[in-house]
């Protein structure tokens, strides 16, 4: 087995509302346990504000996390120096969904992509000019583009440029967040296609977030189904879309558009201020039991790499 580059453990992540709200806390992840090995594709699905983009964003340390442990390569990043933090960030990037609002629109394209060489090695001007150029080529866009400014370019044109970006360092571990929602469906293949390419060729490991299962399917090598900041189901690939287990899972598999059959309609339920006791989609369950209401239900292991956190 590949050397885990990623291991979180009972992770925790709280948020205060605003005071019109009365200051209450949200627990926007709440005990996420999960390992990332070297050179997969490891992805997170779920409705929006299930606490796929918390869960992205402590692993980057952009927020603070209230229990549990991140672990890179078998160090705790709560307890990386200023150094030690510079050199994560490194080799930890993301892509970002937004391509519009994720690149300076005051810098040109060369200087985007320069930037990160600049700060982060001691590579002379000629050096960065060639890697900022072999880049550019390698996400499908044309080294006299370098010249221009993100407006200049379109929505999928900007996704690459953001790509290239976060591949310009050479990174260990790429998180991708919902980077082909902004996009219409055949730009969405094409940056699909062109991110499965450069994981191939970088060796690139990488964590996808998206509430789109049917790019998951296409991407993924391991699945990790989450509602409202839990995981409820992991698995390989095929035991998530051959063998779904938990009432959530297949309830977002029968939501996917499939030609010539309507998809179902996800029941919808108020999401609590407060965590029940008891399993977190037992109000939407159609198969909820009195005892779903009072206890949270454990893991349980279907397969040696398939878990379902369920009574069924």
């Amino acid at each position: 087995m590949a050397k885990n580059v990623l291991e979180i453990n009972n992770l925790e992540i709280e948020y205060k509302t605003a005071k019109i709200n009365g200051n209450k806390t949200v627990k926007a992840v709440n005990g996420v346990s999960l390992y990332i090995e070297g050179g997969e594709i490891y992805s997170i699905a779920g409705e929006s504000g299930c606490g796929k983009s918390t869960l992205a964003k402590a692993i980057m340390r952009l927020i603070k996390i209230k229990s549990g442990e991140i672990l890179y390569l078998g160090e705790n990043i709560k307890d990386f120096d200023k150094n030690k933090i510079k050199n994560y960030r490194k080799n930890v990037q993301m892509i970002f969904q937004n391509p519009y609002s994720s690149l300076n629109p005051k810098m040109t394209i060369r200087q985007i992509l320069s930037e990160p060489l600049e700060i982060n090695t001691d590579l002379s001007k000629q050096e960065i000019e060639s890697k900022v150029e072999n880049i550019i080529k390698k996400v499908g866009l044309d080294i006299k583009q370098l010249e221009l400014y993100p407006h200049e370019f379109s929505g999928g044109q900007r996704q690459r440029i953001a790509i290239a970006r976060a591949l310009i360092l050479e990174p260990k571990l790429i998180i991708a967040d919902e980077p082909v929602s902004a996009l219409d469906a055949s730009i969405q293949a094409q940056i699909l296609n062109m991110l499965n390419d450069l994981k191939n060729e970088f060796n690139l490991t990488l964590i996808f977030i998206s509430h789109d299962l049917s790019v998951i399917k296409f991407l993924s090598d391991r699945v990790a189904i989450m509602y409202m900041g839990e995981i409820v189901e992991e698995g390989l690939k095929e035991e998530i879309f051959e063998n779904p287990v938990h009432p959530y899972t297949k309830l977002l598999l029968n939501a996917i558009p499939k030609f010539g059959k309507k998809s179902e309609d996800i029941p919808e339920g108020d999401i609590p201020m407060n965590l029940p006791k008891g399993c977190k989609f037992s109000s939407r369950c159609t198969h909820s039991a009195k005892s779903c209401e009072l206890s949270c239900p454990e893991f349980t292991n279907i397969t040696s790499t398939h878990k379902v956190r369920c009574v069924l």
